[in-house]
């Protein structure tokens, strides 16, 4: 892939500071009381560039800007070594007050066997707090009876959809907005303390002669962190700043005391609580001395003032699944923290403008609450340790992240295949990843793809074999992300390795060997087993597959592998709905994985291989159908087998109150919570099913529920979404992070698709075609390059472009037999109306 470097159209000047940033108004999707603020962790910072959450009581956690995940890593030694801020007030009769800029314990914090139950547990705290969000924004509320202030914390970093670049960057904006509730006017200060803690991550503590050193340039102050004694090939080298483009009031401490008896953060609190300014100390000689950097203001009776503050960061050294060192994209443009800032920071406002134009349309669209909710908060999921980005721009995931490690490596194809926010919102990443499963994964001999991707790119095939499940998914993704870009030039470099990848399905004694439609041989999937034997969830990606692969032929004008796919499909399609469905869903026929003959489950004298799905119902057996509805392909099987079956997942799979089910592996859902099993047996559980049957999954639960959103069952299928972000409700759970095998689990990024069905949203780059549902509303759509609001009503429908361009041939409603308009275009912020 060619090696794409960051825009220099994209860079500001740097010293064009002519007043302070004020943050604007920001939207609240969610709120979150005060009882439920423990679980918040809204992770600020880029696509591929790490980063540190926002707690729900205004905390900084989770410090994840080194390359590894950090989940509780607080950058310090002990609990009392913790990043914090704090105010200090003054009023003209000299009472004074210096508190910690976050909420309140919660009782289940107080008690430690040392007496140190939480970071920075021995500050004062502010008494009341409360959270709103509506990512990438969040804003904690602060408020306290016995002091003359309320504090608002906005914590945002830019996500821009169809710029990559714009939506990776290594900041974190810190914004306190600061209200005088007296009748008084009142001094204030706010500031940020942190140690540089360069060398040492969750996975090892190597910090080693350390330099803090304050720095005024480009309209910036703060503090840059360095390290001279941490070798620079160490995974946690690299650099830090902590800056502030106020004009005055700006005071700073690049040191503190050696930290003997806790010393280091009584000299600070003293300092700062004197007056709040800070007098410069000596270095301490300490590995990771404490910095702090404040500004100080006067706020009038009734008035506000904002002080922000700038976390940037360069930490170049990834190694992701690699033994040697891969790099960061976003390293080729910020080499050091300070060059970040620079160029970062004049250009917030504009971000944030972007920012808010995508996150407002959405918001103002007519989808239900929960859809929105879930399909924008797990975008997270792209800016956390589970996503990194090569040097060359290539996006690469695990499944998921551990405490302090990634889990399940390789951009697991059978796990990526579920999600569907990068294609429609950042379609250039998408393309990468396909480069990395055909490209650089599949094999050139025989076409099998490795379905975890080994690094370095050059031994990507190496390792692993094949999954059913994700290399068919595969070829419905290249399709899918053929059709959004229309970039004809994509299908044609990749059409000889996708044509190897589909016909790996027919190599002897293979998925379908003897090329009849059907899947009989042995699968590895999803499920971490191999299936033997026809089954619903690899049948349906083989035929979407198939159906892909057909129109992908036509185009490449090759007319006997489009004859060929068509043939196995309509074979395949019939059989299936003539042996596979039971009536109420479609069903596993186990076969022996030697002479692939099919057992007979009911005699008890037959073995059956272990881990197999059988007659049970399971909850994502139709994931192909979900992917060929969102690819625009129709309907795999029968329509009413497909709307049948969906039902009976509703009726056998879900569950209110999973407390009272056994489950004898994880556990996603706990108590008097509601979810979708992954699987249920009405006629009769095997005696060793697949090993995750009576777990429940996000990712799964979104793909059955958007699959019933499709087929119009949307009662149900909102009924699933609901329930699940109930279970991310900020006291259970973060709103910001649903796990699976690890946290930010990539598959929860199915989320996305809601917003396509209830839009039903289509888009074809290729033919230049958009349609949209015929019921009134109003709809965010986006489809990688660019997004906007369609509004629909009885008698008209108005296309609204936000970001990007459209060109059309014709813009349909469903169900319309004619387009609504044909030759259409409209540029960046224009739109065009349309009568009906």
């Amino acid at each position: 892939m060619r090696k794409v470097l960051f825009m220099a159209a994209l860079l500001a000047p740097l010293s064009l500071f002519a007043q302070e940033w004020v943050p604007s108004d920001w939207p609240v999707m969610s709120h979150y009381d005060s009882a439920h603020l423990q679980e918040i962790a809204l992770p600020l910072g880029g696509i591929g560039t790490g980063t540190v959450s926002l707690g729900g009581r205004g905390e900084l956690r989770d410090w994840e800007i080194m390359n590894v995940p950090a989940k509780g890593f607080n950058t310090g030694t002990s609990r009392r070594n913790a990043p914090f801020f704090a105010i200090f007030t003054r009023d003209p009769g000299g009472k004074t007050s210096t508190t910690m800029l976050a909420g309140p314990l919660y009782p289940n914090e107080y008690n430690h066997a040392f007496g140190e139950p939480v970071d920075n547990f021995g500050l004062p705290r502010f008494h009341e707090a409360s959270f709103d969000a509506a990512y990438p924004f969040g804003q904690v509320n602060l408020s306290d009876k016995a002091l003359p202030v309320e504090v608002k914390i906005k914590g945002f970093n830019p996500l821009v959809p169809t710029d990559a670049d714009k939506s990776g960057l290594p900041v974190a904006v810190l914004s306190y907005q600061v209200r005088n509730i007296s009748s008084s006017p009142l001094e204030v200060s706010v500031s940020g303390s942190i140690r540089n803690f360069i060398g040492r991550d969750s996975q090892r503590s190597d910090a080693k002669d350390n330099v803090n050193e304050y720095r005024s340039a480009s309209g910036l102050k703060g503090i840059y962190f360095y390290s001279k004694g941490v070798p620079k090939d160490h995974q946690a080298w690299g650099t830090m700043a902590l800056t502030t483009a106020a004009r005055e009031g700006v005071s700073y401490r690049t040191s503190s005391k050696r930290n003997d008896w806790n010393q280091a953060i009584l000299n600070f609190w003293d300092d700062f609580s004197a007056d709040g300014e800070l007098t410069e100390r000596g270095p301490s000689g300490e590995a990771d001395p404490m910095a702090s950097l404040a500004v100080k203001k006067t706020i009038a009776p009734g008035a506000t003032e904002v002080f922000t503050f700038y976390l940037t960061w360069s930490f170049p050294n990834r190694r992701g699944w690699s033994s040697v060192v891969e790099g960061n994209y976003y390293c080729n443009e910020y080499d050091d923290a300070w060059t970040a800032a620079e160029k970062i920071v004049p250009r917030i406002p504009a971000l944030e403008k972007e920012t808010l134009l995508f996150v407002n349309a959405l918001n103002s669209s007519s989808y239900p609450a929960v859809v929105k909710e879930a399909a924008l908060y797990n975008l997270s999921v792209l800016r956390s340790q589970t996503v990194f980005r090569l040097p060359d721009g290539h996006l690469m995931g695990w499944e998921g992240v551990g405490d302090n490690a990634g889990s399940c490596h390789g951009s697991c194809t059978h796990v990526w295949n579920y999600e569907v926010a990068t294609p429609f919102l950042f379609g250039e990443l998408a393309k990468s990843m396909r480069d990395v499963e055909f490209t650089y994964a599949t094999r050139d001999d025989d076409g099998c793809m490795n379905f975890r991707a080994s690094l370095p790119l050059s031994m990507a095939a190496d390792g692993h074999s094949a999954a059913a499940d994700g290399q068919m998914g595969c070829v419905m993704k290249v399709y899918r992300d053929w059709q959004l870009s229309g970039d004809m030039e994509f299908l044609s470099s990749h059409w000889a390795k996708i044509k190897k990848a589909l016909s790996y399905a027919w190599v002897e004694k293979g998925w379908d060997g003897n090329q009849d439609g059907v899947m009989e041989g042995s699968q590895h999937n999803t499920m971490d087993v191999n299936y033997f034997g026809p089954n619903p969830q690899m049948q349906f990606w083989y035929m979407g597959a198939l159906k892909a692969g057909e129109k992908m032929a036509l185009a490449m004008k090759d007319k006997e592998l489009a004859k060929k796919c068509r043939d196995l499909f309509e074979k395949g399609s019939a059989w299936t709905d003539a042996n596979l469905f039971n009536g109420e869903y479609y069903e596993h026929r186990i076969t022996d994985p030697e002479t692939f003959e099919f057992l007979d489950m009911t005699d008890p004298d037959v073995r059956i291989p272990d881990y197999q799905l059988g007659r049970g119902c399971l909850v994502d057996q139709l994931v192909g159908q979900y992917m060929a509805h969102i690819c625009g392909l129709g309907y795999l099987g029968d329509e009413s087998h497909i709307k049948t079956t969906l039902g009976s997942v509703m009726k056998y799979n879900y569950v209110e109150g999973i407390g009272r089910e056994f489950n004898n592996m994880r556990s996603f859902a706990l108590g008097d919570e509601s979810a979708l099993l992954m699987a249920s047996w009405p006629h009769g559980r095997l005696e060793v099913p697949f090993p995750y049957f009576g777990e429940c999954m996000t990712g799964f639960e979104y793909a059955a529920a958007v699959g019933m959103l499709y087929e119009g069952q949307t009662e149900n299928g909102l009924r699933c979404i609901g329930a699940i972000r109930e279970r991310f409700d900020g006291a259970r759970r973060s709103p910001f992070n649903e796990p699976e095998c690890g946290f930010h689990y990539a598959r929860s990024m199915a989320s996305w698709a809601a917003v396509l069905a209830l839009s039903d949203f289509h888009y074809s780059g290729v033919d230049k075609t958009m349609s949209f549902t015929s019921v009134p509303g109003r709809y965010f759509w986006s489809n990688g390059y660019a997004f906007g609001i369609c509004e629909v009503s009885a008698s008209t429908v108005k296309l609204e472009v936000l970001k990007g361009s459209v060109e059309l041939n014709t813009l349909n409603l469903t169900g319309r037999a004619k387009p609504v308009a044909k030759k259409v275009v409209v540029p960046e912020g224009g739109s065009a109306e349309f009568t009906i």
